[in-house]
């Protein structure tokens, strides 16, 4: 079972290659992950305030990082990405269980996710409720899954 503790300074950059090397594994193309990079990409800042997570194995490996952002009134979870080996093992729902929980830490009452197509049912089975597709951030013409995650009850509103 994964653990989860904040990141620490100087893990923007091997978190990153975490995100990018879990994105690849639904087998997009080149181009596709080069327009993702700036999307995909961990900034120290973020670290420095306390927005980013990290997850470890049991052998204290790096298993997964999730980050929440800011999303006007709203937390957003910007980033959420498991190391393609430990996918399916449950370091998804804990390290969305965590970001739940940060948010909530931070104030915010709704967290709103854009979604990979790929990571659409996992949000639904953690209980996000879609809310309509919208624009990707990183692909040009391409649509995406938004959610809603209800930070009051624990559950979509």
């Amino acid at each position: 079972m994964a653990s989860v503790r904040p990141a620490r300074p100087g893990e923007a950059a091997g978190l990153t290659a975490l995100c990018l090397r879990s994105k690849a594994h639904w087998g997009y193309d080149a181009e596709f992950m080069r327009l993702c990079v700036p999307s995909l990409t961990i900034e120290e800042q973020s670290i420095a305030e306390g927005r980013v997570l990290v997850a470890t194995d049991d052998s204290g490996r790096t298993a997964g990082t999730v980050s929440v952002g800011r999303d006007g009134d709203d937390a957003e979870l910007a980033l959420m990405f498991v190391e393609p080996s430990a996918i399916g093992g449950g370091t998804g729902r804990t390290l969305f269980e965590a970001a739940v929980a940060l948010a909530r830490e931070l104030g915010y009452r709704r967290m709103t996710i854009l979604a990979d197509v790929n990571a659409a049912p996992f949000y639904e089975r953690m209980g996000a409720r879609f809310l309509r597709n919208e624009p990707s951030d990183a692909i040009p013409g391409r649509v995406l899954p938004f959610y809603e995650y209800d930070l009051t009850s624990g559950a979509s509103s």
